[in-house]
């Protein structure tokens, strides 16, 4: 059986693509269906915070997106806050 490594602990926060990946892994295992019940249930659990992970780091950076609205004479670039139409 495929063993489920354990959540990386809240002070070493992973990347967006360390999330991500592992959040594939622990997919494609529950899809496999080979582990046990407890075995599932952890990586079930695990899932859940990895993809809380990755929606964290999505919002963070969708309010850092900034919209190019045109150029100022002297060359700079003007930009305006992203704001989310519904």
């Amino acid at each position: 059986m495929p063993k489920v490594s354990n959540v990386q602990n809240e002070t070493d926060q992973p990347s967006f693509e360390q999330s991500r990946a592992k959040l594939q892994t622990l997919v494609q295992q529950l899809e496999d269906g080979e582990l046990s019940m407890d075995q599932a249930l952890a990586a079930y659990e695990q899932g859940i915070g990895h993809l809380k992970r990755c929606y964290q780091l999505l919002e963070a950076a969708e309010q850092k997106v900034q919209l190019l609205t045109g150029v100022d004479e002297a060359g700079d670039a003007l930009t305006q806050e992203f704001v989310e139409e519904a």
